[in-house]
């Protein structure tokens, strides 16, 4: 794998929001919010944290990611091109009749996505299963990852995971919970309060390291922590921004699920390039 500093992530990063916008633009429909605001996440998991090969994608000594949060896919369908499981030209077919990268992700479609998801709190379920096959198969050197929104953390079923996760001691799984503190409706704690998170899931057995969701070296080094716990599964609450680097989107929840007209993806272009100006310049 190579190797990148810092800098070179954070200006990935950067160019992953951009082609999101371009990608929703040209869609006319998708989530806007959700995947700006993962870019960093996404860009840590396929450019430092997973262990995976785009040109091998069933590679059977791979990590597995399960995105439990489906609508935010854009974010990922970006990362994969970028990290080369296909041309980049194709991100431009998102939600197009036949495209391979249909609004939520399909696994049968598109080589590297583990699972198909769509029903909000089903992800940590499946990323459980996954997790005790390989423990019961005594695989030590695979982990799985469960990205995870914290609007569906309202679902019953993602606690009926953590509980299966707790009981049977599943070291090897890592959730990462996007806390944005939006959903669809409105913002998460007026909808149907979450707080107070990080003792929610001490209290069904998890380690929980919190971190700021856009400070990439935190990412990487929350990743290598909970690797190192070794008596229960591990939950990561990434506090994010929705619709991170475009102001005009930032904490607004009705972004949600709306992508930008042809006026809007331009200014957010503009807003995205002055950006990655000020990351060169943070680092010169």
């Amino acid at each position: 794998m190579t190797v990148y500093t810092i800098q070179q992530l954070e200006q990935k990063a950067n160019t992953i929001r951009e082609d999101i916008i371009r990608m929703l633009e040209h869609a006319g429909s998708g989530h806007s919010a959700g995947p700006l605001g993962l870019a960093d996440i996404y860009t840590a998991m396929y450019f430092s944290v997973l262990r995976h090969d785009p040109k091998n994608p069933d590679w059977e000594e791979r990590d597995i990611m399960i995105q439990s949060n489906g609508h935010c896919v854009p974010v990922r369908y970006v990362a994969m091109a970028h990290a080369g499981y296909f041309d980049r030209k194709e991100l431009m077919t998102l939600r197009k009749y036949g495209s391979r990268l249909q609004g939520h992700p399909e696994r049968l479609r598109l080589p590297g996505l583990e699972t198909t998801s769509g029903p909000l709190g089903s992800g940590l379920s499946q990323a459980a299963g996954v997790a005790r096959a390989l423990q019961i198969d005594e695989n030590q050197t695979r982990w799985v990852y469960c990205m995870m929104s914290d609007g569906e953390l309202n679902e019953g079923n993602s606690w009926e995971a953590a509980m299966f996760a707790a009981k049977y001691h599943l070291h090897n799984l890592i959730a990462i919970i996007d806390r944005n503190n939006i959903q669809i409706d409105g913002n998460t704690e007026t909808i149907m309060p979450l707080e107070d998170l990080h003792a929610k899931w001490e209290s069904f057995g998890w380690h929980v390291i919190e971190i700021d969701g856009h400070n990439i070296e935190s990412v990487i080094d929350a990743c290598s922590m909970a690797r190192a716990i070794v008596e229960k599964p591990v939950a990561i609450i990434a506090h994010t921004i929705p619709g991170k680097g475009v102001p005009f989107m930032e904490y607004d929840y009705h972004w949600h699920g709306a992508p930008p007209n042809s006026e809007q993806a331009r200014e957010a272009l503009a807003k995205l390039r002055t950006l990655g100006g000020k990351i060169r310049g943070e680092h010169e």
